[in-house]
């Protein structure tokens, strides 16, 4: 019943503003259920599900579901105390970078109704590591999560490619205490020339400068983009290895515009194709499970892998993950399928169990290949 609402009257509603400002209200009400146990309560009585058949130990971290939220919605850190009683299993905040930035020009976020997706060119709007840092202290000190929190790490505009591992390596610096994970995000379009930090050389530099800093053996994870050729994957995946990293996020939005329906962008009067940004929605959700299935099979299902990408059902869940994907996330599918899609998700991933006869998630994981 919720989701017909959803459907039929607040997504109306928001899709009815520009994106952006519906955005901040979104996060303007997870904000409001992160500091009111009231709201807290009737948001868990309404969208959380559990089940021990979908609970499974990652990295030495509880995840009571599989489903995550993805970075980049909640990017200040400023609703993590609400995730969990939408129903979330972790969810991952940023991107964060180690100075302050404003992102880049509006407009600069999209709907593309008519392929289910979202074209975005923010440009790591975020108030940087330190301020994050702050507000993350205060806030925990008062409050415990009970779902894995990640912090997602950008590099800031300013700072040239060569001094990227620098970086990196501020942000994780100022924010180690808060996060039981954290990413090396090198995938984004946004940022001029980032994705030049995939290739070996400066990607192995920037693992090796977060390396010292890991004290504690966190989990560090690389997060890639869907339009590497399997030969670049493969040797990041290979550098991410030799460099101890915990695990792979496949992937980040597109630059592809191939097979959208949509032909121009109605608030701009550009081509689609003309427009600067990525893609994320239905249109990655291909490409993102044959990346999985690739990181899968190159390392024979060793490394964990975080499958993002177009995941709108409990059936895109199951295929990412018996590809490999041993945790998901979602982000586009949450603006058009509104808060309940994680228990939509989760309800759909037990049928799968049931109908394939297995005990829990983690017997999943890949099934695909075996």
């Amino acid at each position: 019943m919720l989701d017909v609402a959803y459907r039929y009257g607040v997504r109306p509603l928001l899709f009815s503003l520009d994106p952006e400002a519906a955005h901040h209200l979104a996060i303007a009400t997870c904000h409001r259920i992160s500091e009111s146990s009231t709201l807290q309560s009737i948001a868990k009585s309404t969208f959380y599900y559990s089940d021990s058949r979908l609970s499974q130990t990652l990295w030495n971290l509880k995840f009571e579901n599989p489903v995550g939220l993805a970075a980049g919605f909640d990017k200040n850190a400023e609703a993590i105390g609400a995730w969990e009683h939408l129903g979330f299993g972790f969810a991952e905040v940023g991107t964060i970078t180690s100075k302050a930035q404003s992102g880049n020009p509006q407009p600069r976020l999209f709907r593309l109704p008519s392929d289910r997706a979202v074209l975005n060119r923010m440009g790591f709007n975020n108030r940087g590591a330190a301020a994050t840092a702050i507000d993350l202290q205060n806030y925990l000190s008062n409050h415990k999560l009970n779902i894995p929190l990640g912090i997602n790490l950008g590099k800031s505009k300013v700072t040239e490619i060569s001094d990227a591992k620098f970086d990196y390596a501020e942000s994780l610096r100022s924010l180690y205490d808060f996060g039981d994970y954290f990413v090396v995000n090198v995938s984004s379009p946004n940022t001029p020339n980032l994705r030049d930090l995939q290739a070996t050389a400066q990607l192995g530099a920037i693992l090796a400068e977060l390396n010292p800093i890991n004290t504690a053996n966190k989990p560090i994870l690389v997060k890639i983009a869907p339009d590497l050729n399997d030969a670049d994957i493969i040797e990041i995946v290979k550098t991410s290895q030799a460099f101890g990293v915990a695990g792979i996020i496949a992937t980040n939005t597109t630059i592809s515009r191939q097979n959208l329906t949509t032909s121009y962008l109605s608030i701009t009067g550009k081509s689609v194709t003309e427009e600067a940004g990525g893609i994320s929605g239905q249109p990655v959700r291909d490409r993102s499970l044959q990346v999985i299935s690739l990181i899968w099979q190159t390392t024979q299902g060793s490394l964990p892998i975080i499958g993002v990408g177009g995941i709108f059902t409990a059936e895109d869940a199951w295929q990412k993950i018996t590809a490999g994907a041993a945790i998901v996330q979602v982000y586009t599918g949450l603006i058009y399928e509104g808060p309940m899609i994680v228990k939509q998700i989760l309800k759909g991933l037990i049928t799968k169990l049931e109908t394939h006869g297995l005990d829990n998630i983690q017997q999943a994981i890949g099934l695909a290949h075996r």
